[in-house]
């Protein structure tokens, strides 16, 4: 397998490291190939994504740095896009179609956000019902296929937390039905999927994202994949891809798309 890592974030958005720095760590690493994917510009919450008066900086530098370090490591330029995003896409090479949000009356909530924030928003705009607030995550992340991702970012990223709490059952038949709708809508557009061991290196998971019984789901279904570190840091990229490895082969999957990315046509 050809080492690659399409999913990571830079100072640009809501990463620590930047550009330059990802590629050298990436060299350093033994990877042939590096995908950049800032989180695209969400006005409702500017907080964790790239301005928008940044992008053309952005776009400049990275093709700058294509340029510098061709013949080393291959660059693509992306961005992940949010389900409630709206903002123009068609600079990027490629994207990562995400869900981060559930839509409540009081606005949109980050589902990543905390485990006490969590509780407090199952409560306040859900009633105490876990899986409305399940049902509406994975209502949102069907739609991201409107934007024509390349693969779908971190399936169930509302169970960041699961580890550690019991906030939401997985093995409630609403929430079961909930993601396979979700699932069933993406796999219906040929999309592939992520495997992400992004929560491993921040310390939230001891399991990639989407959990066994979805990942086990998609493979019968016909879905490809890729291995993600969603690095925020140079010491996420390819993170804990062994074991991510390990893990996928235990659902039956020995076939990845992480070789150098068909859907990035616009590099040469």
């Amino acid at each position: 397998m050809i080492l690659a890592d399409y999913h990571l974030h830079t100072t640009y958005c809501d990463g620590k490291n930047t550009p330059r720095e990802m590629i050298e760590a990436a060299i350093e690493k033994g990877f042939a190939a590096l995908g950049f994917s800032c989180h695209s510009y969400t006005g409702f919450d500017p907080s964790y994504c790239i301005a928008r008066e940044d992008t053309a900086r952005y776009l400049e530098e990275l093709n700058s740095l294509r340029e510098e370090y061709r013949g080393r490591i291959r660059i693509f330029i992306g961005a992940e896009v949010d389900a409630y995003a709206d903002t123009p896409t068609e600079a990027f090479d490629y994207l990562i179609g995400s869900a981060h949000y559930v839509r409540t009356a009081g606005g949109y909530f980050d589902v990543d956000a905390s485990p006490e924030k969590t509780l407090d928003v199952i409560r306040t705009e859900f009633h105490g019902d876990a899986d409305a607030y399940a049902e509406a995550y994975f209502e949102a992340l069907a739609t991201v296929g409107r934007h024509k991702p390349a693969f779908i970012g971190h399936f169930d990223l509302l169970m960041k937390f699961s580890e550690r709490t019991d906030l939401i059952d997985p093995t409630s038949a609403r929430y079961r039905m909930a993601w396979q709708r979700a699932a069933d809508t993406l796999l219906s557009l040929g999309i592939p999927f992520e495997i992400n061991t992004g929560a491993i290196s921040r310390g939230w998971r001891t399991a990639p994202y989407p959990a066994r019984e979805i990942l086990t789901y998609l493979h019968k279904k016909g879905a490809r994949f890729l291995l993600s570190g969603d690095a925020h840091s140079v010491e996420g990229i390819g993170y804990a891809f062994e074991e991510a490895l390990r893990y996928a082969e235990d659902c039956g999957i020995t076939r990845f798309e992480n070789g150098f990315i068909q859907f990035a046509q616009k590099q040469q």
